[in-house]
């Protein structure tokens, strides 16, 4: 099984868990400062409920969470059919460290600067080495 490529999907996993860790860690102080509460907060209060009571700055974490968990879900179901189709290697593991080292450096520039060209142009990049990785799981489990 071509099982290389399983190892950038598992830093990108660890790598959404340390952005849990930072949002919490920037979000847990900046909600004591604002005077927002968690015990008194309503029942079914959301993350988004948070925008525009805490800077900017500090929900950009949260924002870039919600986005490792919503296209990189396609990454990994791409990644598990090319190892299972014993795909992994050469350039769709190139493709799948582009991809993993990509979205690491759209978290790090969301998380701290967060101009939109940048960003755009890391999750363009990021999202053409998954487009090519797509097509390489098609071309294998069809086998094209």
């Amino acid at each position: 099984m071509g099982s290389q490529i399983l190892a950038p999907a598992a830093v990108l996993v660890l790598w959404s868990v340390i952005m849990v860790f930072w949002m919490a860690g920037t979000r847990l102080p900046a909600m004591a400062k604002s005077g927002a509460d968690l015990k008194s907060a309503p029942p079914g209060g959301r993350g988004v409920d948070l925008e525009g009571v805490l800077p900017p700055s500090v929900n950009w974490k949260a924002h870039n969470f919600t986005h490792l968990v919503e296209q990189p879900t396609l990454f990994y179901a791409v990644v598990a059919i090319l190892a299972l189709a014993n795909a992994g290697e050469g350039l769709n593991v190139q493709l799948a460290w582009g991809y993993t080292g990509l979205r690491i450096l759209h978290s790090l520039w969301q998380s701290l600067v967060n101009t939109i060209p940048v960003r755009f142009t890391l999750f363009l990049l990021s999202t053409l080495c998954l487009t090519v990785l797509a097509i390489n799981a098609v071309r294998v489990t069809l086998a094209i």
